[in-house]
């Protein structure tokens, strides 16, 4: 059975990386502004969106006026979304009549949806109006991955410019990766989702008689094309508290293996992009590559730690085989275990299976993919930027390590970007371990402290800063503390990442390239290896002692026979 799925799952990447190839080249042509087989259709789209929101289309922003640019738009949209749901007991496509959301919720949604993070401390059902998940969440799906593929696009215009400050149109580049790119593919996705049986509707909840004699209520609503959109997106925010454990979200295998597909297509066809945008894509293959490597080192693990099933249950006369706990039955454990650190190695938080009843390593590994920056191909955009961060980190050190002049893509590395990148990778790190030792030590939400509680706090932040979303089921979140904290640590994860790329364009972009310089191969397989071990370092380094006393030291307890 084993052997079985691992054949599954190389067949799935090889799928992924054939699609990911002509995607990436498409995304190069969109972004480069060429021709392409939308192009008949959506060029006069595009400059009709640019003519009634007097958009000059010509204009080269330098990096601080695309940085306010970006900052603005998603300050308006975080204060409509907030608005929105305060007001949505006297919005239309309300059947339930829900009411205004708690003020510490409502602004922990808004921040959470439009820092693609889609944190949900609430339950779905029983919160949020049909208006408040299409109006207001469901724009910002669209809108919060287009903002992050601007970051991506920008970064990349950096490494092919010389001698220049502008990074681009920060207007540009969120309307072509609106309509060239996330809306066709969300429109697909929808109508797949329908056909297999996912809702779409704006019908009332159901009130249904079940066969004990007791009420059970179903909740319906127009699912389908924010469920596309959460996954392309890497978002991961559920229309249903359940997520995609649920069978309205995901009712068959069908949708199961495209909902994980559509969490990795966009972030996999990044390095493509960026190997055309840079007319080289031996270094589009090489970023590949190490994305590809770390994914299948984690899955492995994951699966391994899976598998193996719960010595606890042994000790109780139970067979030890797959650890089914927590998981959908018609689902399974390893299609579970693929899709759950997939959604972590994506920053998505997407999920098909209960978190809490994860063995203590598989859920070391769900917090490893976040706490290296969500680096394993990573979210929409972002992905990428985090991978270009380790890049300069690891030809700084390549530099000093040979006695060269570091530097990456033909643009020498100086003080100010290797501050930035620093500030970038760590600064994050920093932050998200104060607001858990915080936690942990006033123990807010009034659990004991124990290893698997101390696991699920490091997780609630790893998730948080890393803008993921996802959360064992097992920490009261819902509190004011939880709310605004983890508030916090969303805005400054997301806008730190951003900031910092966009700092280090504004830098890169005015400095020439010298063809002549010999420097160290950035398409080799020893790049590969040099940037891998770097994020590794990183992640183990920084977070070793508190994955010590959470995850691993539950495991050995479990294997002593304690509960902990």
């Amino acid at each position: 059975m084993f052997q079985t799925w691992l054949f599954q799952i190389a067949i799935f990447l090889f799928v992924l990386t054939v699609i990911a190839i002509p995607f990436g080249e498409y995304m190069a042509k969109v972004f480069a502004g060429e021709q392409n087989f939308l192009s008949p259709i959506l060029v006069p789209v595009e400059k009709f969106l640019y003519k009634i929101f007097r958009v000059d289309p010509y204009e080269d922003m330098d990096w601080k006026t695309f940085a306010v640019n970006l900052l603005l738009f998603n300050l308006v949209g975080l204060v409509a979304l907030f608005l929105l749901q305060e007001a949505q007991g006297f919005l239309p496509l309300n059947p339930e009549k829900l009411k205004a959301v708690r003020w510490d919720t409502a602004i922990n949604a808004a921040i959470s949806f439009v820092t693609s993070t889609e944190w949900q401390s609430y339950k779905s059902e029983t919160t949020m109006s049909y208006f408040t998940q299409m109006m207001g969440f469901g724009v910002q799906n669209f809108l919060s991955a287009a903002t992050a593929m601007t970051v991506a696009v920008a970064l990349i215009n950096a490494f092919v410019r010389k001698n220049m400050v502008g990074i681009g149109n920060f207007w540009v580049y969120l309307t072509r990766s609106l309509i060239y790119i996330l809306l066709p593919l969300a429109i697909l996705l929808s109508l797949i989702l329908i056909s297999q049986g996912c809702v779409d509707n704006f019908k009332p909840y159901v009130h249904a008689q079940t066969l004990e004699g007791r009420e059970q209520i179903i909740a319906q609503g127009p699912a389908a094309s924010q469920i596309a959109m959460k996954q392309l997106g890497t978002h991961g925010g559920g229309f249903f508290t359940a997520n995609s454990a649920h069978p309205y979200e995901n009712p068959t295998p069908l949708t199961d293996y495209l909902e994980l597909l559509s969490l990795l297509i966009i972030t996999a066809a990044f390095p493509f992009a960026f190997g055309a945008l840079v007319n080289n894509r031996a270094q589009g293959w090489a970023l590949f590559i190490a994305m590809m490597l770390m994914l299948i080192m984690v899955l492995g693990c994951a699966l391994w730690s899976e598998s193996q099933g719960n010595p606890l249950f042994t000790n109780l006369g139970v067979h030890h085989g797959l650890n089914m706990e927590g998981k959908e039955v018609r689902i399974g454990t390893m299609a579970s275990v693929i899709f759950t650190t997939a959604s972590s190695a994506t920053s998505a938080g997407a999920v098909n299976a209960s978190l809490d009843s994860l063995m203590p390593l598989t859920g070391l590994v769900s917090i490893f993919n976040m706490v290296i920056g969500a680096v394993v191909f990573g979210s929409i955009g972002l992905g990428l930027v985090g991978v270009l961060f380790y890049a300069i980190l690891s030809m700084f050190l390549i530099g000093l390590m040979i006695g060269r002049i570091p530097e990456i893509y033909g643009k020498k590395l100086e003080p100010y970007e290797m501050i930035i990148t620093v500030i970038a990778l760590f600064l994050p790190c920093v932050v998200q371990l104060i607001l858990g030792s915080i936690a942990a030590v006033t123990r807010v939400d009034g659990t004991s402290l124990s290893a698997h509680g101390l696991t699920e706090i490091i997780y609630a932040y790893a998730s948080s800063i890393i803008n993921n979303g996802s959360a064992f089921n097992g920490l009261n979140s819902n509190t004011v503390f939880y709310n605004l904290t983890t508030a916090f640590a969303m805005l400054f994860g997301r806008f730190t990442i951003i900031i910092s790329a966009l700092a280090i364009a504004g830098s890169i972009v005015q400095k020439k390239i010298n063809p002549l310089a010999v420097r160290f191969p950035t398409t080799g397989l020893l790049f590969v290896l040099v940037l891998i071990s770097v994020i590794i370092i990183n992640g183990a380094l920084t977070f070793f002692p508190v994955l010590v006393l959470g995850p691993i030291l539950e495991h050995f307890s479990i294997l002593a026979g304690q509960v902990v």
